[in-house]
């Protein structure tokens, strides 16, 4: 598995600042090509930021593998005199204060400072993503994701060769489900309509900040409070209205990924979610969620 560990690096050169959309390829002698995608691409940061927010889930499987999980790594940001590179780690493991430690795994190309088999601690902050190989199948791995998005015609066929039979789904994604996150409202939500719990569903509902956006896209004022309560209460009626003639959805044994978040304002992020049922179909819906002084909440769909 040390070979996956020598594809995929992404590289910062402070000194260059330019945004590219494509990743660039460098070959070298003797070793697999490196693909190099700049840290501006919102695909890349997109990556970076999710392998973030769901590194609870590898930290529960490096401590507890599931049966198909055989490959643990992770990668960390090294900076070295104005360099930035982005190196996988073999045999990771954290402290009980959270610390990052393990194997540098792949040979270094744009920093000096550390070297191929070395091992090194490195703080929690500067992890840029992680990935287990379960049963053949990528788990995490997001920047290796948002590379290959990158990549067409005979570029993205070597790209797959160069994975070496390992398969790269549409992948899982593993948010908490809290109000923490816009996905982790959306999964809270999720999870309220399997417990067949409408307090809790209700509760990852904002009706107030969903009349106010639904207001302003009929050209009405939103900003006046009495229509915006009026029509609040009717957004809710009609939300449970919905839910008890037509059933509270059922989500069990569904797997999603949040491949894609749209920036509205601060407070007000539009999310893409994919739904792989049991049967083998899948859904895409565009989920507007709002973030309260209680946490993210689940607006109305975007249509």
């Amino acid at each position: 598995m040390g070979f996956f560990s020598k594809l995929f690096g992404n590289k910062e050169n402070k000194q260059n600042k330019s945004d590219q959309t494509h990743a660039n390829v460098r070959s070298r002698n003797e070793n697999p090509d490196v693909y190099d995608v700049k840290d501006e691409n919102d695909r890349m940061n997109w990556g970076i930021q999710k392998a973030n927010l769901t590194l609870q889930y590898f930290e529960d499987c490096l401590n507890n593998p599931k049966p198909n999980q055989s490959y643990f790594s992770i990668k960390v940001k090294i900076v070295d005199n104005g360099m930035v590179e982005h190196i996988w780690l073999s045999e990771p493991h954290f402290d009980d204060d959270g610390n990052l430690f393990g194997t540098i795994g792949n040979e270094p190309i744009d920093v000096t400072n550390v070297k191929l088999g070395q091992k090194i601690g490195i703080e929690r902050k500067l992890i840029s993503d992680w990935m287990i190989i379960d049963g053949g199948r990528l788990i995490g791995g997001y920047t290796i994701r948002a590379i290959r998005e990158g990549l067409t015609g005979q570029a993205l066929v070597n790209f797959d060769k160069s994975l070496g039979g390992m398969h790269v789904d549409e992948g899982e994604d593993h948010f908490l489900p809290n109000l923490d996150t816009p996905e982790g409202a959306i999964l809270k939500l999720e999870n309220a309509y399997d417990q067949r719990n409408l307090e809790i569903a209700i509760s990852c509902k904002d009706f107030d900040e969903e009349a106010k956006m639904m207001l302003k896209k009929l050209g009405k004022i939103e900003s006046d409070h009495e229509i915006v309560k009026k029509t609040a209460e009717v957004l809710k009626l009609s939300f449970l209205k919905s839910l008890q003639e037509n059933g509270l959805p059922s989500f069990k044994g569904v797997k999603r990924a949040f491949p894609k978040r749209e920036k509205v304002s601060d407070q007000h992020y539009i999310i893409t979610e994919v739904c792989f049922f049991p049967d083998g179909s899948k859904s895409v819906q565009k989920l507007n969620t709002y973030k309260t002084e209680t946490g993210w909440k689940v607006l109305s769909p975007e249509n």
